[in-house]
Protein backbone atom coordinates (compact mmCIF):
# COMPACT_ATOMS: atom_id res chain seq x y z
CA UNK A 1 0.00 0.00 0.00
CA UNK A 2 1.26 3.64 -0.98
CA UNK A 3 0.82 6.09 1.67
CA UNK A 4 1.70 10.17 0.09
CA UNK A 5 5.03 11.91 2.53
CA UNK A 6 4.80 15.32 3.72
CA UNK A 7 8.31 16.14 4.69
CA UNK A 8 9.39 19.36 5.89
CA UNK A 9 11.95 21.95 4.58
CA UNK A 10 15.07 19.88 6.33
CA UNK A 11 14.11 16.51 5.97
CA UNK A 12 13.01 17.22 2.29
CA UNK A 13 17.16 18.29 1.55
CA UNK A 14 17.87 14.72 3.40
CA UNK A 15 15.46 12.64 1.22
CA UNK A 16 16.85 14.52 -1.88
CA UNK A 17 20.70 13.80 -1.10
CA UNK A 18 20.00 10.55 0.14
CA UNK A 19 18.05 9.51 -3.75
CA UNK A 20 20.97 10.81 -5.42
CA UNK A 21 23.59 9.28 -3.47
CA UNK A 22 21.99 5.56 -4.26
CA UNK A 23 21.68 6.85 -7.52
CA UNK A 24 25.03 7.11 -7.90
CA UNK A 25 26.00 3.77 -6.27
CA UNK A 26 23.80 2.29 -8.66
CA UNK A 27 25.58 4.18 -11.35
CA UNK A 28 29.08 2.95 -9.73
CA UNK A 29 27.99 -0.67 -9.88
CA UNK A 30 26.68 -0.68 -12.87
CA UNK A 31 30.17 0.72 -14.78
CA UNK A 32 31.89 -2.08 -12.18
CA UNK A 33 29.92 -4.79 -13.73
CA UNK A 34 31.10 -3.59 -17.20
CA UNK A 35 34.71 -2.85 -16.85
CA UNK A 36 35.48 -5.53 -15.42
CA UNK A 37 34.41 -7.98 -17.95
CA UNK A 38 35.57 -5.99 -20.78
CA UNK A 39 38.79 -5.15 -18.99
CA UNK A 40 39.52 -8.50 -16.94
CA UNK A 41 36.83 -10.97 -18.46
CA UNK A 42 35.73 -11.15 -14.72
CA UNK A 43 31.99 -11.26 -13.88
CA UNK A 44 31.03 -9.35 -11.14
CA UNK A 45 27.88 -10.94 -8.65
CA UNK A 46 26.13 -9.22 -6.37
CA UNK A 47 27.92 -10.70 -3.30
CA UNK A 48 31.58 -9.61 -4.39
CA UNK A 49 29.64 -6.15 -4.54
CA UNK A 50 27.85 -6.48 -1.68
CA UNK A 51 31.49 -7.52 0.30
CA UNK A 52 33.09 -4.51 -0.96
CA UNK A 53 30.96 -1.96 0.46
CA UNK A 54 32.65 -1.74 3.72
CA UNK A 55 35.90 -0.58 1.54
CA UNK A 56 33.75 1.90 -0.64
CA UNK A 57 32.46 3.39 2.35
CA UNK A 58 36.17 3.90 3.72
CA UNK A 59 37.08 5.73 0.11
CA UNK A 60 33.42 7.74 -0.48
CA UNK A 61 32.96 8.81 3.49
CA UNK A 62 29.64 9.84 2.37
CA UNK A 63 27.71 6.78 2.21
CA UNK A 64 28.11 6.22 6.14
CA UNK A 65 25.00 7.98 6.61
CA UNK A 66 22.99 5.27 4.38
CA UNK A 67 21.61 2.10 5.86
CA UNK A 68 23.45 -0.70 5.14
CA UNK A 69 20.85 -2.93 4.03
CA UNK A 70 19.26 0.15 2.21
CA UNK A 71 22.64 0.05 0.15
CA UNK A 72 22.73 -3.75 -0.35
CA UNK A 73 19.17 -3.46 -2.20
CA UNK A 74 20.41 -1.05 -4.36
CA UNK A 75 23.06 -3.20 -5.39
CA UNK A 76 20.48 -6.15 -5.74
CA UNK A 77 18.38 -4.05 -8.17
CA UNK A 78 21.47 -3.45 -10.45
CA UNK A 79 21.71 -7.82 -10.23
CA UNK A 80 18.06 -7.87 -11.02
CA UNK A 81 18.66 -5.46 -13.90
CA UNK A 82 21.83 -7.85 -15.01
CA UNK A 83 19.92 -10.89 -14.62
CA UNK A 84 17.15 -9.64 -16.55
CA UNK A 85 19.02 -8.56 -19.27
CA UNK A 86 21.03 -11.83 -19.80
CA UNK A 87 18.23 -13.86 -19.60
CA UNK A 88 16.36 -11.80 -22.64
CA UNK A 89 13.51 -10.19 -20.50
CA UNK A 90 14.72 -6.49 -20.18
CA UNK A 91 17.08 -4.37 -22.21
CA UNK A 92 20.71 -3.73 -21.36
CA UNK A 93 21.68 -1.82 -18.24
CA UNK A 94 22.20 2.16 -18.50
CA UNK A 95 23.38 4.40 -16.11
CA UNK A 96 20.75 6.28 -15.00
CA UNK A 97 19.84 10.16 -14.48
CA UNK A 98 18.31 11.83 -11.50
CA UNK A 99 15.47 12.24 -13.43
CA UNK A 100 15.22 8.43 -13.77
CA UNK A 101 16.03 7.27 -10.56
CA UNK A 102 12.96 7.00 -8.81
CA UNK A 103 14.08 6.21 -4.97
CA UNK A 104 15.06 3.27 -3.15
CA UNK A 105 14.23 0.77 -0.54
CA UNK A 106 14.29 -0.73 3.12
CA UNK A 107 14.33 -4.47 2.67
CA UNK A 108 13.69 -5.14 6.27
CA UNK A 109 12.71 -3.09 9.30
CA UNK A 110 16.07 -2.17 10.37
CA UNK A 111 15.87 0.69 8.43
CA UNK A 112 12.36 1.77 9.10
CA UNK A 113 9.29 2.17 11.40
CA UNK A 114 5.57 2.80 10.82
CA UNK A 115 3.52 4.73 13.33
CA UNK A 116 0.01 3.59 12.23
CA UNK A 117 -2.57 1.29 12.40
CA UNK A 118 -3.20 1.39 8.66
CA UNK A 119 -5.11 5.23 8.00
CA UNK A 120 -2.31 7.97 8.10
CA UNK A 121 -0.12 8.30 10.56
CA UNK A 122 3.93 9.14 10.91
CA UNK A 123 7.10 7.17 8.87
CA UNK A 124 10.40 7.04 10.53
CA UNK A 125 12.86 6.43 8.53
CA UNK A 126 16.67 5.80 9.77
CA UNK A 127 19.51 8.41 9.30
CA UNK A 128 16.62 11.01 7.91
CA UNK A 129 13.95 11.29 10.22
CA UNK A 130 10.09 11.12 11.50
CA UNK A 131 7.77 12.14 8.39
CA UNK A 132 3.89 12.59 8.38
CA UNK A 133 2.33 10.11 6.14
CA UNK A 134 -1.14 9.75 4.76
CA UNK A 135 -3.15 7.45 2.99
CA UNK A 136 -5.30 4.35 3.83
CA UNK A 137 -4.83 0.76 3.37
CA UNK A 138 -7.60 -1.39 3.17
CA UNK A 139 -5.57 -4.24 5.42
CA UNK A 140 -3.14 -3.53 7.40
CA UNK A 141 -0.54 -5.92 8.85
CA UNK A 142 3.25 -6.11 10.52
CA UNK A 143 5.46 -3.73 7.85
CA UNK A 144 7.94 -5.93 5.88
CA UNK A 145 9.43 -3.67 3.20
CA UNK A 146 9.21 -0.04 2.69
CA UNK A 147 10.20 1.81 -0.78
CA UNK A 148 10.62 5.72 -1.30
CA UNK A 149 9.73 6.87 -5.09
CA UNK A 150 9.86 10.65 -6.10
CA UNK A 151 7.25 11.45 -8.18
CA UNK A 152 6.27 14.21 -10.22
CA UNK A 153 7.11 16.25 -7.63
CA UNK A 154 6.21 14.09 -4.59
CA UNK A 155 7.67 12.00 -2.35
CA UNK A 156 5.73 8.58 -1.45
CA UNK A 157 6.28 5.73 0.79
CA UNK A 158 5.26 1.98 -0.80
CA UNK A 159 4.89 -0.43 2.38
CA UNK A 160 4.10 -4.02 2.16
CA UNK A 161 3.02 -5.85 5.18
CA UNK A 162 2.49 -9.25 6.34
CA UNK A 163 -0.57 -9.84 7.07
CA UNK A 164 -0.50 -12.38 9.58
CA UNK A 165 -2.98 -15.33 8.07
CA UNK A 166 -5.61 -12.56 8.38
CA UNK A 167 -8.78 -13.85 6.51
CA UNK A 168 -9.81 -11.69 3.98
CA UNK A 169 -12.82 -13.76 2.85
CA UNK A 170 -16.57 -12.18 3.24
CA UNK A 171 -18.83 -14.45 5.39
CA UNK A 172 -21.04 -14.22 2.15
CA UNK A 173 -19.45 -14.84 -1.16
CA UNK A 174 -21.36 -13.45 -3.92
CA UNK A 175 -22.61 -16.39 -6.24
CA UNK A 176 -23.07 -14.57 -9.53
CA UNK A 177 -21.03 -15.80 -12.49
CA UNK A 178 -20.27 -13.45 -15.52
CA UNK A 179 -18.09 -13.20 -18.97
CA UNK A 180 -16.83 -10.20 -19.92
CA UNK A 181 -15.71 -8.74 -23.20
CA UNK A 182 -13.03 -5.77 -23.73
CA UNK A 183 -13.08 -3.55 -26.05
CA UNK A 184 -12.61 -0.04 -27.49
CA UNK A 185 -15.96 1.22 -27.78
CA UNK A 186 -17.75 -0.49 -25.24
CA UNK A 187 -14.91 -0.86 -22.93
CA UNK A 188 -16.61 -3.96 -20.66
CA UNK A 189 -19.73 -6.17 -22.46
CA UNK A 190 -20.70 -8.16 -19.07
CA UNK A 191 -23.52 -10.86 -19.24
CA UNK A 192 -24.37 -13.82 -16.89
CA UNK A 193 -26.14 -15.72 -20.06
CA UNK A 194 -29.41 -13.91 -19.40
CA UNK A 195 -28.90 -10.05 -18.56
CA UNK A 196 -25.67 -7.86 -20.34
CA UNK A 197 -24.44 -4.21 -19.78
CA UNK A 198 -22.13 -2.71 -21.75
CA UNK A 199 -19.85 0.42 -20.12
CA UNK A 200 -18.56 2.71 -22.11
CA UNK A 201 -14.86 3.14 -22.76
CA UNK A 202 -14.42 6.65 -20.20
CA UNK A 203 -11.23 7.97 -23.17
CA UNK A 204 -9.44 9.93 -20.43
CA UNK A 205 -6.59 10.20 -22.87
CA UNK A 206 -8.93 11.47 -26.01
CA UNK A 207 -10.42 14.26 -24.00
CA UNK A 208 -7.59 15.47 -22.38
CA UNK A 209 -5.29 14.80 -25.74
CA UNK A 210 -6.14 18.52 -26.62
CA UNK A 211 -4.62 20.03 -23.45
CA UNK A 212 -1.45 18.08 -23.75
CA UNK A 213 -0.65 18.85 -27.58
CA UNK A 214 -0.66 21.95 -26.64
CA UNK A 215 1.25 21.77 -23.58
CA UNK A 216 3.75 20.43 -25.41
CA UNK A 217 3.84 22.45 -28.27
CA UNK A 218 4.85 25.48 -25.59
CA UNK A 219 7.55 23.08 -23.86
CA UNK A 220 8.75 22.63 -27.81
CA UNK A 221 9.29 26.45 -27.97
CA UNK A 222 11.38 26.45 -25.10
CA UNK A 223 15.26 25.76 -24.53
CA UNK A 224 15.75 21.83 -23.59
CA UNK A 225 18.27 20.84 -22.36
CA UNK A 226 20.92 18.79 -24.71
CA UNK A 227 23.97 17.04 -23.05
CA UNK A 228 26.12 16.97 -25.89
CA UNK A 229 25.92 20.36 -26.48
CA UNK A 230 26.48 21.28 -23.11
CA UNK A 231 23.10 23.13 -22.68
CA UNK A 232 21.41 23.07 -20.16
CA UNK A 233 16.99 23.07 -19.46
CA UNK A 234 16.18 26.74 -19.38
CA UNK A 235 13.54 27.60 -16.25
CA UNK A 236 10.82 27.69 -18.31
CA UNK A 237 11.00 24.49 -19.85
CA UNK A 238 10.94 22.68 -16.85
CA UNK A 239 7.80 24.60 -16.11
CA UNK A 240 6.60 23.41 -19.10
CA UNK A 241 7.78 20.09 -18.87
CA UNK A 242 5.97 19.75 -15.31
CA UNK A 243 2.95 21.07 -16.77
CA UNK A 244 2.93 18.51 -18.98
CA UNK A 245 3.63 15.94 -16.21
CA UNK A 246 0.74 17.15 -14.24
CA UNK A 247 -1.88 16.91 -17.40
CA UNK A 248 -0.11 13.25 -17.78
CA UNK A 249 -0.26 12.09 -14.42
CA UNK A 250 -3.94 13.42 -14.25
CA UNK A 251 -5.16 11.03 -17.12
CA UNK A 252 -3.33 8.06 -15.28
CA UNK A 253 -5.32 8.85 -11.70
CA UNK A 254 -8.34 9.01 -13.33
CA UNK A 255 -8.22 5.72 -15.60
CA UNK A 256 -6.65 4.31 -12.19
CA UNK A 257 -9.68 5.27 -10.63
CA UNK A 258 -12.62 4.28 -12.59
CA UNK A 259 -10.59 0.87 -13.24
CA UNK A 260 -10.76 0.10 -9.31
CA UNK A 261 -14.61 1.43 -9.29
CA UNK A 262 -15.41 -1.04 -11.84
CA UNK A 263 -13.84 -4.20 -10.33
CA UNK A 264 -15.39 -3.27 -7.56
CA UNK A 265 -18.65 -2.77 -8.86
CA UNK A 266 -18.24 -6.54 -10.88
CA UNK A 267 -17.06 -8.18 -7.68
CA UNK A 268 -19.93 -7.05 -5.63
CA UNK A 269 -22.59 -9.41 -6.74
CA UNK A 270 -20.10 -11.91 -8.93
CA UNK A 271 -17.79 -14.71 -7.44
CA UNK A 272 -16.99 -16.20 -10.90
CA UNK A 273 -15.47 -13.75 -13.53
CA UNK A 274 -14.41 -15.69 -17.07
CA UNK A 275 -12.71 -13.24 -19.57
CA UNK A 276 -10.43 -13.12 -22.35
CA UNK A 277 -6.67 -13.69 -22.41
CA UNK A 278 -5.15 -11.15 -24.79
CA UNK A 279 -1.08 -9.87 -25.10
CA UNK A 280 -1.60 -6.34 -25.17
CA UNK A 281 1.70 -5.91 -25.62
CA UNK A 282 1.66 -7.36 -28.44
CA UNK A 283 -2.04 -6.03 -29.52
CA UNK A 284 -0.62 -2.56 -29.20
CA UNK A 285 3.13 -3.31 -31.51
CA UNK A 286 3.40 -0.14 -34.05
CA UNK A 287 2.56 -1.00 -37.42
CA UNK A 288 4.86 -2.39 -40.51
CA UNK A 289 5.50 -0.06 -43.15
CA UNK A 290 2.07 0.54 -45.13
CA UNK A 291 -1.07 2.97 -45.99
CA UNK A 292 -2.96 1.34 -42.26
CA UNK A 293 -0.28 2.80 -40.09
CA UNK A 294 -1.71 4.95 -38.92
CA UNK A 295 -4.93 3.57 -38.06
CA UNK A 296 -3.19 0.85 -36.11
CA UNK A 297 -1.57 3.89 -34.34
CA UNK A 298 -4.96 4.97 -33.48
CA UNK A 299 -6.00 1.48 -32.53
CA UNK A 300 -3.44 0.85 -30.13
CA UNK A 301 -4.04 4.70 -28.48
CA UNK A 302 -7.48 3.20 -27.84
CA UNK A 303 -6.43 0.01 -26.50
CA UNK A 304 -3.63 1.83 -24.14
CA UNK A 305 -6.51 4.03 -23.24
CA UNK A 306 -9.27 1.38 -21.46
CA UNK A 307 -6.19 -0.10 -20.19
CA UNK A 308 -6.65 -3.56 -21.19
CA UNK A 309 -3.79 -5.27 -18.86
CA UNK A 310 -4.99 -2.91 -16.05
CA UNK A 311 -8.48 -4.24 -16.11
CA UNK A 312 -7.80 -7.75 -15.90
CA UNK A 313 -5.17 -7.88 -13.41
CA UNK A 314 -7.47 -5.13 -10.97
CA UNK A 315 -10.27 -7.68 -11.15
CA UNK A 316 -8.30 -10.57 -11.06
CA UNK A 317 -6.95 -9.40 -7.64
CA UNK A 318 -10.30 -8.48 -6.58
CA UNK A 319 -11.65 -12.28 -7.15
CA UNK A 320 -8.87 -14.22 -5.38
CA UNK A 321 -8.93 -11.80 -2.56
CA UNK A 322 -12.25 -12.90 -1.85
CA UNK A 323 -11.96 -16.38 -2.85
CA UNK A 324 -13.61 -16.88 -5.73
CA UNK A 325 -12.57 -18.15 -9.14
CA UNK A 326 -10.93 -15.60 -11.86
CA UNK A 327 -10.98 -17.72 -15.35
CA UNK A 328 -8.73 -16.41 -18.66
CA UNK A 329 -10.23 -18.28 -21.76
CA UNK A 330 -7.57 -19.68 -24.40
CA UNK A 331 -8.68 -16.82 -27.28
CA UNK A 332 -6.95 -18.12 -29.73
CA UNK A 333 -8.10 -21.63 -29.29
CA UNK A 334 -11.70 -20.61 -28.28
CA UNK A 335 -12.64 -17.65 -30.84
CA UNK A 336 -15.15 -15.81 -29.16
CA UNK A 337 -15.74 -13.66 -31.16
CA UNK A 338 -16.02 -15.72 -33.94
CA UNK A 339 -18.28 -18.30 -32.50
CA UNK A 340 -22.10 -18.44 -31.75
CA UNK A 341 -23.23 -18.75 -28.16
CA UNK A 342 -26.71 -20.21 -28.87
CA UNK A 343 -25.47 -23.63 -31.54
CA UNK A 344 -21.58 -23.41 -31.23
CA UNK A 345 -21.40 -22.45 -34.75
CA UNK A 346 -18.18 -21.05 -36.00
CA UNK A 347 -17.84 -18.18 -38.86
CA UNK A 348 -14.74 -15.95 -39.44
CA UNK A 349 -16.02 -12.38 -39.16
CA UNK A 350 -13.82 -8.81 -39.37
CA UNK A 351 -13.13 -6.55 -37.12
CA UNK A 352 -15.78 -3.27 -38.55
CA UNK A 353 -18.96 -5.99 -37.94
CA UNK A 354 -20.05 -5.61 -34.37
CA UNK A 355 -23.35 -7.83 -34.69
CA UNK A 356 -23.51 -11.06 -34.18
CA UNK A 357 -25.13 -12.89 -37.14
CA UNK A 358 -25.41 -17.06 -36.94
CA UNK A 359 -26.11 -18.14 -40.46
CA UNK A 360 -26.88 -21.78 -38.64
CA UNK A 361 -29.68 -20.62 -36.04
CA UNK A 362 -30.32 -16.92 -37.02
CA UNK A 363 -29.32 -16.14 -33.64
CA UNK A 364 -28.64 -12.21 -33.57
CA UNK A 365 -26.66 -10.39 -30.65
CA UNK A 366 -24.41 -7.78 -30.59
CA UNK A 367 -20.84 -8.68 -31.24
CA UNK A 368 -19.29 -8.11 -27.49
CA UNK A 369 -21.88 -9.33 -25.80
CA UNK A 370 -22.01 -12.56 -27.80
CA UNK A 371 -18.49 -13.25 -27.35
CA UNK A 372 -18.73 -12.57 -23.48
CA UNK A 373 -21.28 -15.53 -23.69
CA UNK A 374 -18.81 -18.14 -25.16
CA UNK A 375 -16.23 -17.22 -22.34
CA UNK A 376 -19.04 -17.53 -20.05
CA UNK A 377 -20.40 -20.85 -20.65
CA UNK A 378 -17.13 -22.41 -22.06
CA UNK A 379 -15.38 -21.62 -18.77
CA UNK A 380 -18.59 -22.68 -16.78
CA UNK A 381 -17.72 -26.27 -18.27
CA UNK A 382 -14.41 -26.18 -17.45
CA UNK A 383 -14.99 -24.83 -14.43
CA UNK A 384 -14.15 -28.28 -12.56
CA UNK A 385 -10.68 -28.22 -13.98
CA UNK A 386 -9.46 -25.22 -12.41
CA UNK A 387 -11.16 -25.83 -9.27
CA UNK A 388 -13.33 -28.61 -7.33
CA UNK A 389 -15.93 -25.79 -6.40
CA UNK A 390 -18.20 -25.05 -8.80
CA UNK A 391 -20.02 -21.05 -8.02
CA UNK A 392 -22.42 -21.87 -10.51
CA UNK A 393 -23.14 -24.97 -8.90
CA UNK A 394 -24.32 -26.47 -12.68
CA UNK A 395 -21.62 -27.04 -15.42
CA UNK A 396 -22.91 -25.53 -18.77
CA UNK A 397 -21.37 -26.50 -21.42
CA UNK A 398 -21.24 -24.22 -25.05
CA UNK A 399 -23.87 -26.37 -26.66
CA UNK A 400 -23.87 -27.31 -30.11
CA UNK A 401 -22.49 -30.64 -31.56
CA UNK A 402 -20.01 -28.84 -34.10
CA UNK A 403 -17.83 -26.96 -31.69
CA UNK A 404 -14.74 -27.87 -29.94
CA UNK A 405 -14.85 -25.51 -26.76
CA UNK A 406 -15.64 -27.93 -24.44
CA UNK A 407 -12.68 -30.17 -25.70
CA UNK A 408 -10.52 -26.97 -25.68
CA UNK A 409 -7.29 -27.11 -23.96
CA UNK A 410 -6.62 -24.76 -20.85
CA UNK A 411 -3.40 -23.81 -21.84
CA UNK A 412 -3.67 -21.16 -24.20
CA UNK A 413 -1.55 -21.11 -27.64
CA UNK A 414 -0.39 -17.77 -26.22
CA UNK A 415 0.86 -18.52 -23.10
CA UNK A 416 4.85 -18.60 -22.33
CA UNK A 417 6.75 -20.16 -19.38
CA UNK A 418 8.17 -17.20 -17.47
CA UNK A 419 11.28 -16.95 -17.39
CA UNK A 420 12.59 -16.08 -13.35
CA UNK A 421 15.07 -13.53 -12.66
CA UNK A 422 16.52 -12.79 -9.70
CA UNK A 423 15.41 -10.84 -6.72
CA UNK A 424 15.64 -10.01 -2.80
CA UNK A 425 13.67 -13.27 -2.11
CA UNK A 426 16.14 -15.15 -3.87
CA UNK A 427 18.56 -13.69 -1.73
CA UNK A 428 18.55 -15.96 1.33
CA UNK A 429 18.78 -19.16 -0.49
CA UNK A 430 21.99 -18.06 -2.33
CA UNK A 431 23.06 -16.95 1.08
CA UNK A 432 22.43 -20.57 2.50
CA UNK A 433 24.21 -21.91 -0.59
CA UNK A 434 26.77 -19.93 -0.22
CA UNK A 435 27.42 -21.44 3.48
CA UNK A 436 26.90 -24.47 2.64
CA UNK A 437 29.76 -24.55 0.23
CA UNK A 438 32.48 -22.78 2.45
CA UNK A 439 31.70 -24.95 5.11
CA UNK A 440 32.28 -28.42 3.02
CA UNK A 441 35.39 -26.63 2.04
CA UNK A 442 36.42 -25.95 5.32
CA UNK A 443 35.44 -29.54 6.48
CA UNK A 444 32.50 -28.15 8.89
CA UNK A 445 29.40 -29.30 9.93
CA UNK A 446 26.41 -27.23 8.55
CA UNK A 447 22.87 -27.59 10.07
CA UNK A 448 20.49 -25.63 6.70
CA UNK A 449 18.21 -23.26 8.05
CA UNK A 450 14.94 -21.65 6.46
CA UNK A 451 13.69 -18.64 6.67
CA UNK A 452 10.37 -17.71 7.74
CA UNK A 453 9.89 -15.09 5.40
CA UNK A 454 11.77 -12.67 2.81
CA UNK A 455 11.60 -9.72 1.19
CA UNK A 456 10.91 -8.23 -2.57
CA UNK A 457 12.76 -5.53 -3.85
CA UNK A 458 10.57 -3.26 -6.09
Amino acid sequence: MTFRLYPNEKTLGILRYHRKLHKDLYNAAVNNRFNQYQIYNHKVDYFEQQNCLPAFKKVWIEYKELPSHALQATLKRVDFAFERWLKGLGKRPRFKSIRHYSGWTYPDCAGFKVESDGENGYLNLSKIGRIQMRGQGKYWGKPTTCTIVYRNGKWYASITVNLLDQVLKPEILPVGAVGIDLGCNAALSITDGENHQQMDAPKFLRNAEHLIKKASKDKRRKRAPNRKKKIIASRRFKKAQLKVSKLTRRVANQRQNWVHQVAAEIISSNSFVATEKLEVKNMTRKAQKGKHKKEKAGLNKSILDVGFGMLRSTIKYKIEQIGGLFVEVPTRRVKPSQTCPKCGHQHKKTLDVRVHECGVCSYRQDRDIAAAKVMLYWAKGNATCYNSWNPCNAVAPLPGLGTSLVDADLASSTSRTRKQAGSMRQLGEKKRQKSVEVSAKNGLGYVETHSSGAANCG
